[in-house]
């Protein structure tokens, strides 16, 4: 099986244009990620790893490669001014679809403590908002967490 990690981190040289974009894809993917952690100051090890899990089972990276992945998300939103950047390259790429699937994965790190604190429903909106997804497809995902669906 071809390892993703290196089509997402191989150098700017030996990338082809497709590859590049699967790589700012999988890092704004990251970037939220992240994000939906921290948003409440504390950023739990069974929330690490609800990211871990995601970034492994859906993306088909190693648990390795995650971590390196997550490492390169953090550098970029420590240097991002908003999440508008992140939210742009993922509304390039992904159908209303894909993105309803990428706001599950965000309440399944919401919902890894059992509650849904301020900070995580103001992001939850916020991302929603920038997705161009609905509320309806906001609470339709997130029903879906709650129920195991």
């Amino acid at each position: 099986m071809i390892d993703l990690f290196s089509r997402f981190f191989s150098s700017a040289a030996d990338n082809a244009a497709g590859q590049d974009d699967e790589r700012d894809l999988i890092v704004a993917i990251g970037a939220l990620f992240l994000e939906m952690g921290r948003i409440d100051e504390t950023f739990t090890e069974p929330e690490m790893a609800k990211v871990i899990s995601i970034l492994t089972s859906k993306y088909g990276l190693s648990g390795e490669d995650a971590a390196a992945l997550l490492d390169e998300a953090d550098r970029e939103l420590e240097a991002s001014v908003d999440l508008w950047q992140f939210a742009r390259v993922i509304n390039e790429r992904y159908s209303i679809p894909q993105k309803e699937k990428l706001i599950e994965r965000l309440w399944q790190i919401v919902y890894v403590d059992g509650k849904m604190d301020k900070y995580e429903h103001y992001l939850m909106n916020k991302l929603s908002n920038l997705l161009g997804l609905s509320h309806k497809q906001l609470i339709d995902a997130k029903l879906k967490v709650l129920h195991g669906k």
